[in-house]
């Protein structure tokens, strides 16, 4: 099984950003020695719990501290950025560090109107997102008409993968542009699994893909029992819960301390529902949970993430999951 790693930054409760990125660049030479086939990272604006603001600059960070694993973004948000400037960007990346190099794209915006306005867009912005898709292959093709006479070099011409994420109608898009599909279940695998059967079912071949290709992204935590491989999932629950009650996501918090906090009801209800859904457990349960995903939804490949609070412990789930799978290396 392919197994990838998506790697947020998630800063923690008495650190810094720096040190979140340190640990991203370390933690990405770490996932190359167990054999990830990808290290990708994310974008997110004005979050205190994440560092990763800038994706392409810290891909670059990354590809330079690492040999042979494929380096990417899960995603750049389109919406934020001009195509020319997405399309220079990883063409710069792709030269410095050739055929290692993915550019995952997504359609969000940034989380609240202050920082969206911050950014010089709306919600709106994301509705010209396959506009902006095309527009950016054609930079990358030299088949864009756009803005005649201009150029996206030194992207022009290479071979540099581009890969939607996406759920509903997003999967569509992929399909007709004939592009590999990254989808979570976010709202539940029913609707994941039916959006991968219309994206296979409506697949367009392109010279970029041929055949319909699949990601499944799935939060996995794994620890010597199912208990402890539970209690590594508590620091993101709790953070994703106090987003939804103040507004805020905030750096993670151990579990203990957490554990022990005197919830509302609503925290509680929040903080339960955002344990649930995901993998846990001991490394053959994670395995074989892994492994019906994969069979139910024909994924060509897995991207793990875990965000806990102990990085030794999330070390620990990463090593763990690529001994119980032996996952297939760049």
């Amino acid at each position: 099984m392919k197994l990838s790693v998506l790697d947020r930054s998630r800063t923690r409760e008495g650190g810094t950003h720096a040190e979140a990125l340190r640990e991203t660049v370390a933690f990405a030479r770490q996932a190359e020695g167990l054999g990830y086939h990808r290290f990708w990272v994310s974008e997110h604006h004005s979050v205190p719990g994440v560092a990763g603001s800038a994706p392409t600059v810290l891909a670059a960070a990354v590809a330079d501290a690492t040999e042979r694993i494929r380096v990417g973004t899960g995603g750049v948000m389109l919406p934020n950025h001009q195509p020319l400037v997405v399309a220079e960007q990883f063409g710069v990346l792709e030269a410095l560090h050739p055929g290692r190099i993915d550019m995952g794209l997504g359609r969000s915006v940034g989380f609240t109107g202050g920082v969206r306005r911050a950014l010089g867009h709306g919600k709106d912005d994301a509705d010209r997102f396959g506009e902006q898709v095309r527009l950016l292959l054609g930079y990358l093709d030299d088949t864009q008409s756009e803005h005649p006479g201009v150029h996206a070099f030194p992207a022009e011409g290479q071979p540099i993968p581009a890969f939607l994420l996406a759920t509903g109608a997003g999967a569509d898009l992929a399909a007709s542009l004939g592009l590999p599909l990254v989808i979570g279940a976010i709202r539940g695998e029913a609707r994941m699994t039916e959006a991968i059967r219309r994206y296979r079912e409506g697949f367009v071949p392109s010279s970029r893909c041929p055949v319909p290709y699949v990601i499944v992204s799935a939060t996995v935590a794994v620890a010597g029992t199912r208990e402890a491989a539970e209690r590594l999932l508590v620091p993101e629950a709790w953070a994703s819960a106090w987003s939804r009650t103040h507004g805020v996501f905030p750096p993670l918090r151990s579990a203990g301390e957490i554990l022990a906090l005197d919830m509302t009801p609503r925290e509680r209800t929040l903080f339960d529902e955002a344990r649930r859904g995901h993998i846990a457990g001991a490394p053959d349960e994670a395995a074989a949970a892994l492994t019906g995903l994969a069979d139910r939804t024909g994924a060509d490949e897995i991207l793990v993430t875990t965000s806990t609070y102990d990085r030794a412990e999330m070390l620990d789930s990463y090593r763990l999951l690529a001994g119980a799978l032996a996952p297939v290396p760049a």
